[in-house]
């Protein structure tokens, strides 16, 4: 039972350490699949489409008169929004995206979750409670008084031996020569 238990625990620390991240990951990839399958069907409403101008400074450019379809996604102001088609015209890249709904309800629950699993306050203006402050010991300068006295080396007597190198005079040859023959 004990056994049974301390497993259990296991799981659930293990879980909470970085599984809600998989998890999390996991049903993000899957609903960005399923958005992207709807959006290659053309399963959408042209009303929700929002336009993103470009300009764009290329020589050369290969103009397109109709939208084709293009897959990618951009983060504005918190809100993640998909490509759904692009087209360039009069020297910009127009693109039409449509906000990714899921995804953003996703990315929520998982910062919630977060916040819940390790105990995180969010400061609400309208609920004034006084926090106290914990300091980490782990983190904080401990100064220690290191008033070192090196009379003793001072006093110490130093004796120097000195040695004296002589290096042979080898001959300079200054001539080239030619190299011995094998």
């Amino acid at each position: 039972m004990k056994r049974a238990a301390a497993i259990l625990l296991l799981l659930i620390f293990l879980f909470n350490w970085f599984g809600y991240r998989l998890l999390s990951g996991y049903l993000q990839h899957r609903a960005d699949t399923r958005l992207e399958a709807q959006l290659d069907r053309q399963q959408y409403n042209e009303a929700s489409l929002l336009e993103i101008r470009i300009p764009l400074n290329m020589p050369y450019q290969n103009i397109s008169s109709d939208f084709e379809r293009y897959d990618g996604e951009i983060e504005f102001n918190g809100i993640h929004y998909k490509y759904v088609k692009r087209k360039v015209e009069k020297g910009e890249l127009v693109l039409l995206c449509l906000p990714n709904e899921k995804r953003m309800r996703l990315q929520n629950a998982r910062d919630e979750f977060f916040k819940l699993v390790n105990d995180l306050q969010q400061h609400d203006p309208n609920h004034s409670t006084p926090t106290a402050t914990i300091k980490n010991p782990v983190t904080e300068y401990w100064e220690q008084q290191n008033n070192w006295q090196l009379e003793a080396l001072v006093q110490q007597q130093h004796q120097y031996t000195g040695y004296a190198m002589f290096m042979p005079v080898s001959p300079l040859i200054t001539t080239p020569a030619q190299p011995p023959e094998c």
